[in-house]
């Protein structure tokens, strides 16, 4: 695996990392660490390595979009000095062009969406031992409706910068398809965005498969 013992593990995103975390610091003791995908993580980690001690924090704020993150991102990221960093933003800079057309300062275009994002990584990824990026995603399996294909889009981005940046890639959107081949999307997510535990443990599989969890280790 690719984290090393007494690592420190930050996760920075919207209310799908949010999950009710502790405030002002999202670690430590009843369920500090929220009850999503960011637990199921910490958890597996203490389970299948409890040798290794990582430190899992979440730094998730429901509503954000990746303005948000710029604004806060020196007291949330870089003075926590995170050995590796996780971010997974977008949801929101999409979703308020769907459910607020008419409030067009909330909205975040691909532009500034695109162009914010990149500063962060390339400002931050010198600083750690390893950086992942997940993309946003529509938990909707019709790929023509019009949020679903905005929300990959902006899932290209993603990509496109991990690619430019070496970081590592997540495709939550991928993985989710996966799961809609059986599923309706209701069934993981009452709005199309806030995940079940079911969609939560699928988001948690995505990111320990691509930092090389060992599942079957004894």
């Amino acid at each position: 695996m690719k984290l090393e013992a007494a690592q420190k593990l930050l996760f920075i995103g919207d209310s799908v990392t949010d999950c009710e975390r502790s405030r002002p610091e999202g670690e430590g003791l009843f369920a500090a660490l929220g009850k999503g995908y960011v637990s199921y993580v910490d958890a597996l980690l203490q389970a299948v390595y409890p040798e290794l001690g990582i430190r899992v924090v979440n730094k998730g704020i429901g509503g954000n979009t990746v303005r948000d993150l710029k604004n806060r991102w020196q007291e949330d990221v870089i003075q926590q000095e995170p050995d590796w960093l996780s971010i997974m933003i977008g949801i929101n800079d999409v979703w308020r062009q769907f459910d607020t057309p008419f409030i067009k300062e909330w909205h975040v275009y691909m532009d500034e969406y695109e162009e914010t994002l990149r500063k962060l990584v390339n400002e931050t990824k010198p600083l750690t031992k390893g950086l992942v990026l997940m993309t946003p995603f529509y938990i909707e399996s019709n790929e023509q409706d019009r949020m679903r294909q905005t929300m990959d889009e902006y899932g290209k981005v993603v990509q496109k910068i991990a690619e430019e940046t070496g970081s590592l890639f997540v495709d939550t959107q991928a993985a989710f398809n996966e799961v809609l081949k059986e599923l309706y999307p209701a069934t993981i997510a009452w709005d199309r965005v806030h995940p079940s535990a079911a969609g939560h443990m699928v988001l948690a599989r995505a990111f320990l498969k691509e930092i090389g969890f060992e599942w079957n280790r004894s």
